[in-house]
């Protein structure tokens, strides 16, 4: 008489092993995530500042009332951390208002596709100094 020989193996389903194209789609797409104000620092040599004026406290009091509506733009870092592209202002105002967290797209970006993000964004702005576009 002979005996069986199972050995449990567990296969997976099709549905496990192959993704849809909207499936894809959705993973590729970027996303608004909360992160911690601590967990983003400054993109180095940002030629725009950010002023503590009465404009900023008139943004931390929006912010406070209404939280921040448009995500900054940041790039995640090797440690970690993640820098900041766009939205330094908002980033300030949301620290002045006692927020803890900021809406975010976190973006895959080099140093030269950051740049021009940062410059772009900051183009936008109302009021540009001189010495802000000379930089």
């Amino acid at each position: 008489m002979a005996r069986s020989r199972e050995i449990p193996i567990s296969l997976p389903s099709v549905d496990d092993l192959f993704t849809t194209q909207e499936e894809c789609d959705e993973a590729a797409r970027e996303k608004v995530s909360e992160l911690p104000l601590g967990a983003i620092g400054p993109f180095p040599d940002h030629p725009f500042r950010v002023r503590d004026d009465e404009e900023m406290a008139d943004l931390a009091s929006s912010v406070a009332e209404r939280g921040v509506l448009t995500p900054v733009v940041v790039r995640p870092k090797e440690d970690g951390r993640y820098e900041l592209v766009s939205g330094h202002r908002r980033k300030r105002a949301a620290e002045l208002a006692g927020l803890s967290k900021v809406p975010a797209i976190i973006r895959n970006m080099s140093e030269d596709e950051a740049v021009v993000t940062m410059v772009d964004a900051n183009m936008q702005r109302e009021l540009v100094l001189p010495s802000e576009k000379a930089a």
